[in-house]
């Protein structure tokens, strides 16, 4: 997982330190959903929770070699009055960058059951040598 690096950190973080064992096992981010990233020998997965939303909700970017998930409601009025409303879904953007071993064209997405799965199938980096005569 190491080379898959996510974008988009708490600026209450410091990268010195560890964080807090409290919050070791918890989403940190209350505005984004919470990511698994999983690497296999043929690529990566990346699956986000977005329970409630549409397939239709979400934009996914890639521009050079950072992934960006996103997801803006429509603007609807409501009427509704809550006593308490603990669950709703905010407005989020989460940014991953990606390695060179990704096969940017055979990216593909799928969301079922509330989970958003992105598959990222690698592709072999060829490393190329050049021999170079002197003149």
């Amino acid at each position: 997982m190491a080379t898959l690096v996510q974008y988009n950190r708490p600026a209450f973080f410091s990268p010195l330190h560890t964080r807090p064992v409290v919050n070791r096992f918890y989403n940190t981010r209350p505005n984004g959903p919470a990511a698994n990233v999983q690497e296999t020998e043929t690529g990566f997965s990346l699956a986000l929770a977005t329970p409630g939303l549409k397939k239709e909700d979400f934009t996914i970017r890639l521009e050079n070699t950072m992934l960006t998930i996103s997801y803006q409601p429509e603007a609807t009025e409501t009427k509704e009055i809550f006593t308490r409303q603990e669950f709703g879904v905010s407005p989020f953007e989460r940014s991953f960058q990606l390695p060179k071993t990704v096969d940017a064209n055979a990216i593909t997405a799928a969301y079922a059951d509330g989970i958003l799965t992105v598959q990222l199938p690698k592709v072999e980096v060829k490393s190329e040598v050049k021999e170079i005569s002197i003149s």
